[in-house]
């Protein structure tokens, strides 16, 4: 490779790459990603988990020696859509406009991705290498529940990790972890009759209101977390029905459950079964574990200090509201420590006129060769 390109060059890149989930399309952002590291030296697998949906594993060999496992990079390539409200920029132009990045995957999580990519590459090109390897998980699918990821530990494409960097936007203000998402889809039958004669039939809209009323009063009798706060459930969306004057014989709604670090998905979805009753069918749509690494943690302590240096702040414990790969990386990879740590705000995530400070790019690239450095024995 004749010149390394910089974290922001490599992030206005990809997001000129149009990776709206659905319908994802990954593949381009993916192979130009994987070309970039594949022609500096570094090995690398795509994987596939539908057509054109495409997720990467790299890795940057260390000389080994010093029985330390790999430093694991994580993250997403795909993007929520545009939304109804009319952007005043580009949203796939990269235009960088008093000193923000605007574009859509430019916080969530373009940026980030990219910083760990310039590192990896800047890594790749020193004479001497490192001990312990650097893999990078570089995920399809995330919006829409962690497809990528789920998939390459399925198919046992990670390897394995000692610790693991989540490169999500936190301001790279270090985070512990983040809830699990559980979400349902619940159905209801009736049998449909003439809507002036509804003793002849099965209204299902009665069967759902009845299980929705129900839902507002469950109690998932767990202590709120630490950090992450209590449990949660809400009813989304409602549908039923064909038109005004008829009995609907089909209902259903959608059920989003935030749950915390440790709490068992299959017993909560066993439980609604019964709580609900036989007139509901209950699907899962998505299913994400929480995560949570203890403060306490060695190397959390040493990331702690770095970025008290670098922010100029004492860091606190904090967790994020959204979930992350590190739903499914953590679990794949043993448990091993996991921080959130990326550049760009949260609160820009989903925007419209979404950005990225330039700074926040900068500084996790900086960060990011520095956890490397240390870990992997540069």
């Amino acid at each position: 490779m004749s010149s390394i390109p910089s974290a922001l060059e490599i992030t206005r890149d990809i997001v000129r790459m149009d990776t709206r989930n659905p319908p994802g399309r990954e593949v381009e952002c993916a192979h130009y990603l994987g070309d970039l590291l594949s022609a500096a030296g570094i090995e690398v697998s795509f994987h596939e988990f539908a057509p054109e949906r495409t997720s990467l594993v790299a890795v940057l060999r260390g000389e080994g020696g010093n029985g330390k496992k790999p430093l694991c990079f994580g993250g997403h390539i795909d993007v929520v859509p545009l939304g109804a409200k009319e952007w005043s920029v580009d949203p796939f132009g990269a235009d960088i406009v008093d000193g923000k990045l605007f574009g859509r995957g430019t916080t969530d999580m373009k940026a980030g991705i990219s910083a760990f990519v310039h590192v990896a590459l800047k890594l790749a090109a020193e004479e001497k290498r490192g001990e312990a390897d650097m893999v990078m998980a570089i995920c399809a699918g995330e919006e829409t529940g962690c497809e990528g990821s789920y998939h390459l530990a399925e198919i046992g494409a990670l390897g394995e990790a000692g610790a693991i960097v989540i490169a999500e936007p936190t301001s790279n203000y270090p985070i512990l972890g983040h809830k699990g998402a559980l979400w349902l889809k619940v159905e209801t039958e009736g049998i449909t009759s003439h809507g002036s004669m509804p003793e002849h039939g099965d209204n299902a809209l009665y069967k759902a209101a009845r299980s929705v009323t129900k839902l507002e009063e469950f109690d998932f009798n767990v202590m709120p977390h630490e950090l992450l706060g209590r449990s949660t459930l809400n009813v989304g969306t409602m549908q039923g029905g064909l038109n005004l004057n008829s009995v609907p014989d089909h209902a259903e709604f959608t059920v989003d459950i935030r749950t915390l670090p440790g709490q068992d998905h299959t017993e909560i979805f066993s439980g609604l079964e019964g709580y609900l009753g036989d007139e509901n069918k209950i699907a899962r749509v998505v299913d994400c574990g929480g995560v949570h690494t203890p403060h306490t943690n060695p190397w959390i302590q040493e990331i702690y200090a770095v970025m008290e240096r670098v922010l100029g702040e004492k860091i606190e414990p904090r967790g994020a509201p959204y979930f992350t790969d590190a739903s499914a990386l953590m679990p794949a990879y043993g448990r091993p420590p996991t921080i959130i740590l990326g550049p760009g705000e949260m609160h820009m995530a989903h925007q419209t006129d979404e950005y990225c400070p330039v700074s926040h790019v900068e500084q996790a690239a900086e960060v990011y060769e520095i956890l490397t450095r240390s870990w992997c024995g540069y």
